[in-house]
């Protein structure tokens, strides 16, 4: 003679309570990870269908660069200037090959320089900074004189203009 199985409603009522609410929790966990993971897989085909909008159809030909946006530049736009570790590591770099003609590699020199940079007191770091304050002043005014000349219009191209043709 085949043997019943049991059911939920027979389990519960032979086990004890503090049992039957132990593995109701277990199961309640469980169902809650299924629907997070379903969320889960729902956002990320959104995603992705989202992506296949503006992602080209082939990437092999199209060259791409991370973290970088196609702007153009302007040619009379001033530089930013360099920060005042670049003008320690000028000054480092001439000491540092000087001391050490077989050393070429700039990889070398340049982790040679971060630590010895690293280790200095601000008192020896001041020169530099004061260097690298008065050419970030130098551009700002630059900037400035440059986004007048843009918004007044003297720095616009009028060989471009059709108008003028």
């Amino acid at each position: 003679m085949p043997k019943k199985k049991s059911s939920k409603s027979e389990k519960s009522v032979s086990s004890s309570p503090s049992v039957d609410a132990a593995s109701n929790e277990r199961r309640s966990r469980m169902v809650l990870r299924a629907k997070s993971s379903e969320k889960m897989k729902r956002l990320a085909l959104l995603s992705r269908e989202s992506e296949d909008e503006w992602r080209p159809k082939s990437l092999k030909n199209v060259k791409t660069t991370r973290g970088k946006k196609n702007v153009k530049l302007d040619a009379k736009m001033p530089k930013k200037p360099p920060t005042a570790f670049f003008y320690f590591l000028e000054d480092f770099r001439k000491d540092y090959q000087a001391q050490n003609p077989d050393i070429k590699s700039m990889r070398d020199i340049g982790k040679a320089c971060g630590e010895k940079w690293k280790t200095m007191t601000y008192e020896e770091k001041v020169h530099y900074y004061d260097i690298g304050n008065e050419k970030r002043r130098e551009f700002d005014k630059a900037m400035a004189d440059y986004i007048k000349r843009k918004e007044s219009g003297e720095d616009e191209d009028t060989e471009d203009d059709p108008e003028f043709e």
